[in-house]
């Protein structure tokens, strides 16, 4: 077994220790049937991975279109006609 992947079979009968692996040494790969099958990660690497490093507010705050003059008037004519 390479030092991070774990068969099914044994991943279910030591699951606290997966999970103890993936906390202290990083993500770890259950196979099954010989294919690497899913990614046992804690749950510090799970938030890096879903938390996005800045808010809303901040991204558009540093957009480089921040300064930028935008014509948002609307045209007050009439729509054209449309055959349907």
């Amino acid at each position: 077994m390479i030092e991070n992947h774990w068969q099914l079979q044994d991943a279910k009968n030591r699951f606290s220790n997966l999970v103890e692996k993936a906390q202290q040494s990083g993500p770890q790969i259950v196979t099954k049937h010989g294919k690497e099958a899913v990614v046992v990660i804690s749950m510090d690497e799970y938030k890096k991975l879903t938390t996005p490093e800045t808010n809303l507010i901040d991204f558009f705050q540093n957009s480089p279109l921040l300064n930028t003059e935008l014509d948002l008037s609307r045209s007050k004519e009439t729509p054209r006609d449309v055959e349907l």
